[in-house]
C-alpha cells in the first residue's frame, strides 16, 4: 500500500472547510431574497403583514441553520478531522 503524504490529507480537508464555508455566501443571498419578496409582499398588502413576518421568520430560520451546517462542517474538517487520526494509525509506526 502506497504512503499518502500528510500534507495531501491537510491540503483536501482545507479545501473542502473552503468549499463548505461557500454555503454562507449562498445562505446570505437566500436570506436577502426572503426579505425582499417578504417587504414586497407587504408593500402590496398591508394587512396581511403579521402573516407575512412569521412566515418570513421561519424561513430566516430556516435558512440560517444551512449557513450554520457549512460551518460546523468547516469546523469538523479543520480541527478535528477524522483522517489524520486514520493515517496516524496506519501510516506512521
Amino acid at each position: 500500500m502506497q504512503e499518502i503524504p500528510f500534507a495531501i490529507i491537510i491540503a483536501a480537508a482545507q479545501i473542502g472547510a473552503a468549499i463548505a464555508l461557500l454555503n454562507g455566501l449562498i445562505t446570505a443571498i437566500g436570506q436577502g431574497n426572503i426579505v425582499a419578496k417578504s417587504v414586497e409582499s407587504i408593500a402590496r398588502q398591508p394587512e396581511a403583514r403579521g402573516s407575512i413576518m412569521n412566515t418570513m421568520f421561519i424561513g430566516m430560520a430556516m435558512a440560517e441553520t444551512s449557513g450554520i451546517y457549512g460551518l460546523l462542517v468547516a469546523i469538523i474538517l479543520l480541527f478535528a478531522n477524522p483522517l489524520i487520526a486514520l493515517y496516524m494509525q496506519h501510516f506512521i509506526k
